[in-house]
């Protein structure tokens, strides 16, 4: 049975709050890029990209990330994790980076994400954007925005549907 956490509303009213924090964190635009994490965070980053640009009057570059080859878990994985693509449209060495997830869980791919920038260059700093942040971390990974916490139980399941992929904007947890 699953229970609907967030609706179309809730996550654009979330969203346009996040993007006031994160323009007030940061100062504004200047040296700010937005990447979002294959597939949820993708969407994510473009809609905060967008608010960003009717709240400032301009438009910054976001990227897509792939982290499939930076997993901790390939060897142990019964499907081996889809393949992606990676484009981040400008030079991030000394740029502040967003990185954005749609759910904040054990902090794994986070991790592995950062790995992945990494290898891109080098950043003046990197800072976390979630849609959720669930709990459990397994390692010491904390959001910098996050849209909502939602204590779970490690067996639950917390999905975001999005337009993008086809489906309704909700958040619902299983």
């Amino acid at each position: 049975m699953s229970k609907e956490l967030l609706d179309k509303k809730d996550i654009d009213r979330i969203l346009a709050r996040m993007a006031h924090e994160i323009l007030e964190k940061n100062k504004g635009t200047k040296e700010l890029c937005l990447v979002g994490i294959q597939s949820g965070g993708v969407h994510l980053a473009k809609r905060l990209a967008g608010k960003i640009k009717e709240i400032e009057g301009k438009e910054i570059p976001v990227g897509s990330l792939d982290i499939a080859f930076y997993r901790d878990d390939l060897n142990i994985r019964e499907k081996q994790p889809a393949v992606r693509r990676t484009e981040v449209p400008c030079e991030i060495t000394d740029m502040k980076v967003v990185l954005v997830d749609d759910v904040l869980f054990t902090g794994r791919s986070i991790r592995a994400a950062m790995d992945a920038l990494m290898d891109m260059g080098r950043p003046s700093c990197i800072q976390l954007a979630v849609l959720i942040d669930r709990g459990h971390r397994e390692l010491p990974i904390k959001a910098d925005f996050a849209g909502k916490n939602i204590p779970t139980a490690t067996d639950e399941d917390v999905e975001v549907s999005l337009e993008e992929d086809g489906l309704e904007d909700k958040v619902t947890i299983k």
